[in-house]
């Protein structure tokens, strides 16, 4: 009887002390797996950290310089009643192009916003083809209109500013899937400041191979007046 009794509490003890080990195993391996997770959560030695590439200014793509005024200096931003601007949804959201320029005109004081679709051609039934996959929004404009440019994109955050071939004042923005909101009004330069070109810009002048602009009827510089009675 007693053999039988020393028997199973051997194999008691036995047990306890399998557990105790596999318990001691499972403790070490969830500490050592939270201490690896902090080590990525905080980036220690680099770990978990993503590598982005810096955003390079304007996107990357070559941008003209401000010009200067008569003393040499920057030119200031425009006022917003002086500056033509067409709204262009890029994107497959109806209305989307509408909602941006009402609050263009109606809170910012741009006068006469327009709207568009981006048409790109026809299809073979003569359709109109609208490009609705656009990236990033874009702001084209021409080389006489680059103060107008660099103050129209001084209220969005995600644009990248393209000259092309117009010559004359009418901006373009195509709003694309980056597009969120446009900046806090408050944060927008007022028109008594100087513009700061973007770091890296070109003289308008040197840009060359300039992409064709968006169909569009040439526009005129807003005079005095016509602002004035916007």
């Amino acid at each position: 009887m007693s053999e039988h009794y020393d028997e199973r509490q051997a194999r008691k003890a036995y047990m306890r002390k399998r557990q105790g080990t596999v318990f001691s195993i499972a403790v070490t391996a969830l500490a050592a797996a939270l201490v690896i997770s902090l080590l990525f959560y905080f980036h220690v030695f680099g770990l978990g950290s993503i590598k982005t590439a810096a955003t390079k200014p304007n996107y990357g793509v070559t941008v003209p310089c401000v010009p200067k005024d008569s003393d040499g200096n920057p030119v200031k931003y425009v006022d917003n009643n002086k500056i033509s601007v067409r709204v262009i949804n890029g994107t497959q959201f109806a209305g989307f192009a509408r909602a941006v320029a009402e609050e263009l005109g109606t809170n910012r004081n741009f006068p006469n916003v327009q709207t568009g679709n981006w048409q790109t051609g026809t299809d073979k039934k003569g359709n109109a083809v609208y490009n609705t996959s656009v990236e990033r929004t874009t702001i084209y404009f021409g080389k006489n209109a680059i103060p107008e440019a660099y103050t129209v994109n001084a209220n969005f955050n995600d644009a990248v500013m393209i000259m092309d071939d117009r010559t004359d004042m009418l901006v373009d923005v195509v709003l694309g899937a980056t597009f969120n909101d446009l900046i806090d009004q408050k944060d927008v330069p007022s028109s008594d400041t100087e513009i700061t070109s973007f770091a890296g810009c070109v003289a308008a002048d040197k840009i060359t191979n300039l992409p064709k602009a968006i169909e569009h009827d040439p526009v005129e510089p807003i005079s005095t007046d016509q602002s004035a009675t916007q």
